[in-house]
């Protein structure tokens, strides 16, 4: 999918083009962008398969299953009725933010019962989203004290159901119990622009906890 250019408030451009540079022989060439590996993380049914079909600039990696009458009786369906389907491995996505850099987007199963993946899907991020559902914050303890163990910078997404939330970003910090140095926002997963702006958060983030 091709991508128009779209500044952020960051300064970047998720315009795919490719810089030229000069050989030894003096031949232009095409330097790649630098991949980083993001990972999108949260509890069932927030939005990160949403928000990874929303940013990808390719057709998105999903590994969907339908729910059965087994998974609706375990997964709670209360706040999405018209939930069909639920990642079971991992969604993979990826975005040219500008000519030198490149995202690589992984998203995580939000059952605790696929935890045992997380590991081998985290390994290599510099960074990561959690989803959030104001009303239900539960389902994302499992995804932010991950983060915090693993020292892996990460920011918080609320993610606007309906364009709206049950809770103030205050009220979902102290529910959380995340430091003033994680940040929050809320976004609408559906978005291509918002989406992309909380990944340049947690962009940022990596980058300030890098030194870069």
């Amino acid at each position: 999918m091709a991508c128009g250019p779209s500044p952020t408030p960051g300064g970047y451009s998720v315009t795919p083009t490719e810089p030229l540079v000069r050989t030894s022989a003096g031949q232009a060439a095409v330097r790649p962008p630098l991949p980083v590996k993001l990972v999108i993380a949260g509890g069932f049914g927030v939005g990160k398969t949403t928000a990874v079909g929303s940013i990808s600039e390719i057709e998105p990696l999903t590994t969907e299953a339908a729910i059965t009458e087994v998974a609706a009786g375990v997964d709670d369906l209360s706040h999405t009725p018209r939930k069909t389907t639920t990642t079971v491995a991992m969604d993979f996505g990826c975005i040219t933010i500008d000519p030198t850099l490149k995202l690589y987007l992984f998203g995580t199963p939000g059952q605790e019962r696929f935890g045992f993946m997380w590991d081998d899907i985290v390994e290599g991020a510099v960074g990561g989203l959690v989803i959030v559902d104001t009303r239900r914050l539960d389902d994302c303890y499992a995804a932010v004290d991950y983060f915090e163990h693993k020292q892996i910078p990460f920011a918080v997404a609320v993610n606007a159901f309906d364009g709206q939330t049950a809770h103030t970003l205050d009220e979902v910090r102290w529910a959380l119990d995340v430091s003033e140095g994680v940040p929050l926002l809320v976004f609408d997963a559906r978005e291509r622009g918002s989406v992309r702006d909380a990944l340049l958060v947690v962009l940022e983030q990596a980058l300030a906890r890098s030194g870069g």
